[in-house]
């Protein structure tokens, strides 16, 4: 027993050993503990990087960086101070000094908290003579973000104060509590490129608080590391035309560069100056905001759902020729409900495309669901429904795209088990369903998607992984370049070959004359989607040229009726000015530009 109480004894007696000698050795020895702990006469002063700057694809600046200078505060290094003066000095009030402080109190006293945001560096200047009389105040260097191309509000996001929940959850300590973070779009998207890597500086102090020199002459200090640059495959000029023509017009554009899958535009509207929600009154203008009806916060390319209407009939007709179901010369006819205008004889799938048949693609449709073209037999309509589902979805329906944005939805498509839902089981059958036909009824689709779709057929028959930064980096020769998927829908070019030859007709001599460019091959389909509340939703989608296209696009003017009133003339003008550069119909641009849709029913 007493062996045993001996060795208990020895050991508490070590560690408390090992405890002392490493006391000793911080407290006497060390000469940084002696400097930062002990003496409390080092101060950590973080350097905020530059975040990195986007760019479209000409080298033009989309978003830069304005040096600021944010002023902390360390609770327990506050001495009585003059209140009055020092509200005068940086023009706030007492409240506001009270509640700051509480709150750095709060967090810690020991450690820096913001105290007050984005003083200009006149306004630094100004002020940073009189800080000695104000003792555990300090500013630190830091930046807000300026937007040369005043455009792509929604797209590019925004940054503001890492949230509570987001502070507390980091897995590595890297953010402060104040700091800015990305919050939305691309900001958001990249942030850990954007944000770049800090640095820090020890500042050896005085008993008055006064900055004496770096500490042990700079050899733990850190230099910070600016953030990378986005580069876009964004054409400015086409953006801000984008801009320009939704003026009084609610919807989204999207275009396409086919080859790449490189996003040319984005354009959400109404939409709203960034520069709004950089800044001091962030806060304030977020929240008014969130109260305007038109929710020009909402990113409508990646996030609205409209009904595809009858762009969604090149999709049929694809799908049709892939299954053997029709041929380009097939004639079909009928008295459809779908549509009084159309009903009758269509001699072929040119002329179906071209004048916009329901009755046609009804009984396409139908052609398809009854059809397994594996065997050739006749299939159940659940069945035929659940294979046409997977169809579909290689076009990009149904799924996430996988876009550099957050919050792409994956929209919704006509299945078995929603119809079993909503009808019952086995209680549903094709004249039930028979307007998805056309592009209607249970459909969730945004202006994202419907851009693809136009690339499909420009690629005859795959699309790219839609993405806007084509490389990120210091240097746009020397970044690191976008990781992109290429996906196929495994129908046969030359079917798409004909469907794209149906495609130039609608604009040459159908329905979307109004998006021919002189001298360019254009092929498009419109659309109309239905809309209950109000007057129907105007589509267009198309590309250009014909061979070798460059563009593909998609737009949406909501409550703008027949998809060649509203949208097709957009689309030719942007598709225009993409191609050549520019465009020579002022008239013609100012014309679309001061056309107002309204929202409201019956108008």
């Amino acid at each position: 027993m007493g062996n045993k109480k001996t060795s208990i004894l020895i050991f508490i007696y070590t560690i408390a050993a090992i405890y002392l000698l490493r006391l000793f050795y911080l407290q006497v020895l060390d000469k940084d503990y002696q400097t930062v702990g002990a003496l409390n006469s080092v101060r950590r002063e973080v350097s905020i990087p530059l975040r990195g700057q986007i760019y479209d694809r000409h080298g033009s600046l989309i978003v830069a960086n304005e040096e600021v200078y944010d002023m902390y505060v360390i609770p327990r290094k506050v001495l009585p101070f003059d209140t009055v003066s020092f509200c005068n000095l940086f023009r706030i009030d007492k409240p506001y000094v009270d509640s700051m402080l509480a709150k750095a109190r709060d967090y810690s006293r020991l450690r820096a908290s913001l105290f007050l945001r984005q003083l200009s560096k006149q306004e630094y200047s100004g002020v940073i003579d009189a800080m000695i009389r104000y003792p555990g105040f300090h500013f630190e260097q830091s930046f807000y973000r300026t937007y040369p191309g005043n455009t792509m509000a929604n797209a590019l996001g925004y940054i503001g104060e890492i949230p509570k929940k987001q502070y507390e959850e980091q897995e590595e300590e890297y953010y402060r509590k104040g700091d800015y973070i990305g919050l939305a779009g691309l900001e958001k998207y990249y942030e850990l490129e954007l944000r770049g890597t800090r640095g820090s500086r020890l500042v050896l102090m005085n008993s008055k608080m006064e900055d004496k020199g770096s500490y042990q002459e700079g050899q733990l200090d850190t230099a910070a590391v600016i953030g990378n640059n986005l580069y876009t495959y964004i054409d400015l000029g086409v953006q801000q035309l984008a801009d320009s023509l939704f003026q009084g017009k609610v919807g989204a554009v999207v275009a396409i560069e086919p080859a790449t899958g490189g996003i040319i535009a984005i354009g959400s509207y109404p939409t709203y100056d960034p520069a709004l929600l950089s800044g001091r009154e962030f806060s304030k203008n977020y929240a008014a905001l969130t109260r305007n009806p038109d929710r020009p916060l909402n990113n409508r390319p990646v996030s609205a759902f409209y009904r595809p209407g009858s762009t969604f009939k090149l999709v049929q007709a694809a799908i049709g020729l892939g299954d053997g179901v029709i041929t380009p010369a097939t004639s079909l006819s009928g008295n459809s409900t779908l549509s009084m205008h159309s009903a009758g004889e269509t001699a072929n799938m040119y002329l179906a495309i071209q004048k916009s048949s329901n009755p046609y693609f009804d009984n396409v449709l139908r052609r398809i669901l009854h059809h397994d073209p594996a065997t050739g037999r006749s299939i159940p309509l659940s069945e035929g429904l659940s294979k046409w589902n997977k169809q579909i979805m290689r076009f990009g329906f149904g799924q996430n795209l996988g876009i550099d944005l957050p919050n792409e939805t994956k929209g919704l498509i006509p299945t078995v088990e929603r119809y079993d839902k909503v009808y019952g089981k086995n209680q549903w059958k094709y004249s039930t369903i028979y307007s998805i036909s056309i592009g209607e009824g249970e459909y969730g689709v945004n202006v994202l998607k419907l851009a693809n779709m136009a690339a499909v057929f420009a690629n005859r028959g795959y699309w790219i992984t839609p993405h806007i930064v084509k490389s990120t980096g210091l240097d746009v020769n020397k970044g690191q370049p976008a990781s992109t998927e290429i996906h196929q829908t495994h129908i046969d070019k030359r079917h798409f070959e004909e469907v794209v030859r149906g495609m130039e007709l609608v604009v040459q001599a159908g329905t979307g004359r109004a998006a021919q460019i002189k001298g360019v091959e254009v092929c498009g389909k419109t659309g109309t989607s239905e809309n209950m509340k109000a007057a129907s939703h105007s589509l267009f989608i198309a590309f250009a040229p014909k061979h070798n296209p460059q563009i593909a696009i998609a737009v949406v003017v909501e409550n703008g009726g027949s998809g060649g009133r509203a949208a097709a003339p957009i689309a030719g003008l942007l598709m225009e000015k993409y191609i050549r550069g520019s465009h020579n119909r002022e008239d013609y641009k100012n014309q679309v530009m001061n056309t107002v849709y309204t929202t409201k029913a019956g108008i």
